[in-house]
């Protein structure tokens, strides 16, 4: 029988990530971890923090963002009911087993997220604010964006494993964890719910280490089969706040583990420089929360912003290497090879909607070396954006850039 180390099925996955399939299971590799404090933005602790994996239910924590957000400038009341759609009501368990043509309340619907991680729930509320599943995953990338989440990219309001694979680290889900208990520290307090009542059945929640650890006051759990097992907590520990996150364990009771040891260890110290998979707390950088710009950007404008990148799941672009013009953006493999045969294949779509462009293949590496494929030479940002919006039209993601 094979076997393969753990470097080998890392750079396995890397690939596939890079390929747009589904991304191997995380259990099948070594997880991710950070701890930081809450209260500074230091990172006391880390393990691969900026290695992009999916997030599962720990989207939720955006979906709730923004529905707070929502409930705070008045575009959400606590009350207003919301329909129940068939794709809503379709999503597989957990979910509160809502039925096409009823209605749920904005309360309920929070609450089913926080508490059992109800998929359907979350989708009827993405519906609800965006129109679809589709444009409230745009919506969440851009305040993800703003809120300094740099590697993470949202695809629908539940977390569920889609088409184009959803993105974050470790590291930004720390980020959005501390941007919940800042900006809404009213609503935070719902997270350290163990029950709620719905239709009157009572649902218990199901994350456990903030039953048994002293502490812990939230926030969420996560699984799918391309995750592993994910959790973000909140605890206060010796009158320090810290927020630690767990990406793509082998199991429920293994996350939990490593958490509650990661808690105790850094609640009651600054950091260890004999560990190697640890740096010392001062050599850390501290983490900046984004303050969301609601009054510059309101969450109704930025469904269809062309800055939210569709292709490579949030990396940073790099410049082709002529700065004057605009270019458009089509993908990012990870080989050259794969750019050039996708450069190849869309060639004669791109012909269509706009002829005589120069191709580009730019490479680029953070975690992962890529291989941006892109067609230079519009003359301002509007004759980009219409091309992408033609190449969208058929189900080519497109992105426009300034070079």
């Amino acid at each position: 029988m094979l076997k393969l180390s753990g470097r080998s099925l890392r750079f396995i996955a890397s690939v596939m990530l890079g390929l747009g399939v589904l991304y191997a299971p995380a259990a099948t590799a070594n997880s991710s971890w950070v701890v930081v404090d809450a209260d500074s933005g230091q990172i006391l602790g880390h393990d691969d923090a900026h290695m992009q994996r999916a997030p599962a239910s720990l989207a939720k924590m955006m979906t709730l963002y923004l529905a707070f957000e929502a409930l705070k400038t008045g575009r959400l009341k606590w009350d207003e009911a919301m329909p129940v759609s068939k794709n809503a009501a379709a999503k597989v368990r957990m979910k509160l087993y809502l039925k096409p043509g009823e209605t749920i309340t904005v309360r309920d619907a929070i609450n089913g997220m926080i508490i059992v991680s109800a998929n359907d729930a979350a989708t009827v509320l993405g519906e609800y604010m965006a129109g679809s599943e589709t444009g409230f995953g745009r919506l969440m990338t851009a305040r993800a964006r703003q809120l300094g989440m740099k590697s993470t990219f949202f695809v629908n309001p539940s977390g569920l494993t889609a088409k184009m694979t959803q993105l974050t680290t470790a590291r930004d889900m720390a980020v959005l964890g501390m941007a919940l208990r800042r900006d809404f520290p009213q609503e935070f307090a719902l997270f350290s719910q163990r029950s709620f009542t719905f239709r009157n059945r009572v649902w218990n929640g199901h994350n456990n280490l903030m039953y048994r650890y002293q502490g812990v006051d939230g926030i969420k759990t996560g699984y799918t089969n391309v995750s592993g097992y994910n959790l973000v907590s909140s605890a206060v520990i010796n009158g320090k706040h810290l927020v630690g996150v767990v990406l793509g364990a082998g199991s429920a009771r293994e996350r939990d583990d490593r958490m509650a040891k990661l808690l105790t260890r850094y609640g009651e110290e600054s950091g260890d420089a004999g560990n190697e998979l640890v740096a010392a707390a001062k050599s850390q950088p501290a983490i900046e929360v984004a303050a969301a710009t609601s009054k510059t950007d309101p969450v109704a404008d930025l469904i269809d912003d062309p800055r939210i990148e569709q292709g490579d799941g949030g990396a940073e672009i790099v410049s082709a290497p002529d700065r004057r013009i605009w270019a458009i953006q089509l993908g990012a493999p990870p080989t050259l090879a794969g750019a050039e045969r996708l450069q190849a294949k869309l060639r004669a779509a791109v012909n269509k909607v706009a002829p005589g462009l120069k191709a580009v293949i730019s490479p680029a590496e953070k975690r992962r070396k890529v291989y941006r494929v892109r067609f230079a030479g519009f003359k301002d940002s509007a004759s980009a954006e219409t091309a992408c919006k033609q190449l969208k039209r058929q189900k080519i993601d497109c992105l426009p850039i300034q070079n």
